[in-house]
């Protein structure tokens, strides 16, 4: 089943706007804050790049050609943003939290 048209471009508009929002959010999180760092603060960092590495895959993954009309990347991509979006807001709640 082919996807809906506009896919593509919608996965690419949100992984760009919550990479966006994830960057904000580490800058008024205080990454360049002198003081020594908590091991809490290392988990928000690590959770974060990984979040952002999985939002930077997404137009990668779904704009990549494929070799067959049915075998499409939009699955792949949806599961990559789902995962940097998850990463993002637990980095997040674990700066609010701790």
């Amino acid at each position: 089943m082919r996807a809906p048209a506009g896919s593509v471009t919608g996965l690419c508009s949100a992984s760009a706007t919550m990479f966006a929002v994830g960057m904000a959010f580490l800058g008024y999180w205080g990454v360049y804050e002198q003081g020594p760092w908590h091991i809490s603060d290392y988990f928000v960092v690590v959770l974060a790049i990984i979040g952002f590495a999985a939002l930077g895959c997404v137009p990668l993954i779904v704009t990549t050609p494929v070799a067959e009309e049915e075998a499409e990347k939009v699955v792949e991509a949806r599961r990559a943003l789902a995962l940097g979006i998850a990463f993002i807001w637990l980095s997040v709640c674990i700066a609010v939290f701790a």
